[in-house]
């Protein structure tokens, strides 16, 4: 909720005096809400018995004016296993943006993290208009339902309507659920809120884990604030060069090469490989699904229909994490031999929020709002257009879907923030920066970009030769080097390649 800044809320702070004098009020951990995404209940301990705890921190509104009104932000923690090794603090961002890192922590930290917490009390939160911390939420689910399965890909001038009447619903429906904030859930600000947090914890320096859109959001607190940079970690790395067309561009050929990798390892099984033992053939096979898909729709189990767009959806989510590849061959086989898209329908679902009940999180809403207040750029319909060749030939199967993803923040009510993303941080500690060489949703080359760009002595680039949005965990190099790193302050050597 947002509150005047005389106004009592979820802490101990005293709300007339500063904001690094609140104190945390840290209690049992209730299950995540509908919008935080969870459906596991409330979290359970971790290995060593440990317990999770949760608080709100407060937090400006507005930056410019951290007098004024306040809101509250959604945290969770597990203290240190060794009180008396613990080195601090390390807070987790996991990415999206939109992700809520309530809901995620107590999830991924049982079985990623163990190490970690023997000396770290792991940490994160939802950031400002994400989960529990004022979530924007644009539409009910019905109409979420309805949104994700309209035409993605529009071929004649009704669909592209379609399309546009459905971003104007979103943004519509942002603005009258959450248009005090919209101009505040910048990346920007939620950084600010991280050096907030810092001091609140009682850190020193911010010890800190981004993953994904997480590695932008640790790129602009290195930014604003270098001298406060602790030991920091930049896994599955956002392009800080990039401007919403060339991310899109980026991940356009990053999700092609994923799907091509897949293919391949498909094809080794020959005739048990619903894509078959010609990878090229496979993704023809996949182009020819959707086009048919475009015309007439799959049934499914629970009443929807499996469309191109929930589809391309599902397709992409599996390229996530090569684990994930199996349920992809078992998706394609069973579009193919039994003309339903049960699975690839719940793959879709996996990426877009919606849990078995029917209810969304509001991973989607949320990251629209970020990325909308961070970026300037407002594309139009005949920009698209223009731009549709180039995208097919960088992915016959996701271009276009991501080229007319560009108008996703064309009708949007604020205005954003900035035309690039400015990383430099002279002064910072060493920031280890991972980067995956088949990481589909980030590619690798952004991972040098980074590293390059947060300057001389900052940067440590750390090479995986792997597959999937991410690295640590899945490999015994990345692990033992980040490892390393963050418990015992050794940094890799820059430039760093690992092949398992």
């Amino acid at each position: 909720m947002v509150t005047a800044a005389s106004a009592c809320g979820g802490s101990d702070a005293d709300e007339s005096g500063p904001l690094t004098d609140q104190k945390i009020s840290w209690k049992s951990c209730p299950a995540p809400s509908a919008l935080q995404g969870a459906e596991s209940g409330k979290p359970a301990p971790l290995p060593d018995g440990t317990k999770w705890e949760c608080g709100t921190l407060k937090v400006p509104v507005d930056w410019s004016e951290p007098d004024g009104d306040r809101m509250d932000l959604a945290l969770i923690r597990a203290k240190a296993e060794d009180r008396n090794g613990r080195i601090g603090s390390l807070v987790f961002n996991f990415g999206g943006p939109g992700g809520s890192g309530v809901a995620t922590l107590p999830l991924a930290a049982q079985q990623d993290y163990a190490k970690l917490h023997s000396r770290y009390d792991l940490v994160s939160f939802d950031p400002r208009g994400v989960g529990a911390s004022e979530g924007v939420r644009c539409l009910d689910d019905k109409a979420l339902d309805a949104a994700y399965a309209t035409d993605s890909t529009p071929d004649d001038a009704a669909e592209e309507k379609a399309a546009l009447d459905t971003t104007r619903k979103t943004a519509d429906g942002c603005e009258k659920d959450a248009g005090k904030i919209l101009p505040h859930v910048d990346t920007e600000s939620a950084a600010r809120d991280m050096d907030l947090m810092r001091q609140v914890l009682g850190d020193r320096k911010l010890n800190y884990f981004g993953i994904s859109y997480g590695t932008e959001l640790g790129a602009v607190y290195a930014h604003l604030f270098p001298r406060n940079v602790g030991r920091t970690v930049f896994d599955a790395v956002v392009d800080p060069t990039h401007d919403p067309e060339q991310g899109s561009l980026a991940q356009a050929k990053g999700f092609q090469l994923a799907l091509d990798n897949f293919l391949k390892d498909c094809a080794k099984e020959g005739a048990s490989c619903p894509t078959g033992a010609d990878p090229e053939d496979g993704g023809r096979k996949i182009a020819a699904l959707l086009d048919r898909l475009d015309k007439k729709p799959l049934p499914t189990r629970d009443g929807r229909e499996l469309t191109q767009s929930l589809a391309l959806n599902g397709i992409a989510q599996a390229l996530y994490s090569k684990e994930y590849w199996t349920y992809l061959k078992q998706g394609l086989d069973e579009a193919g031999q039994l003309g339903t898209g049960n699975l690839l329908l719940a793959l879709s679902d996996a990426m877009t929020g919606r849990d078995q009940e029917g209810h969304y999180s509001n991973i989607q809403s949320a990251n629209t709002a970020i990325v909308c207040a961070d970026a300037k750029q407002r594309y139009t319909p005949e920009e698209v257009r223009a731009k549709l060749p180039e995208f097919r030939k960088a992915s016959p199967v996701f271009g276009e879907f991501l080229a007319w993803g560009l108008l996703q923040c064309t009708d949007w009510p604020v205005k954003g923030a900035s035309d690039r993303l400015d990383v430099s941080a002279k002064g910072s500690a060493p920031i280890v920066v991972v980067g995956n060489t088949g990481d589909p949703a980030t590619p690798y080359e952004g991972a040098r970009r980074m590293a390059d760009r947060l300057g001389k002595g900052v940067g440590v680039e750390v090479t995986n030769k792997g597959e999937g949005h991410g690295s640590y965990g899945n490999g015994t190099c990345v692990t033992a080097a980040v490892d390393a790193y963050l418990l015992d302050g050794k940094a890799p050597s820059d430039g760093l390649v690992c092949t398992r």
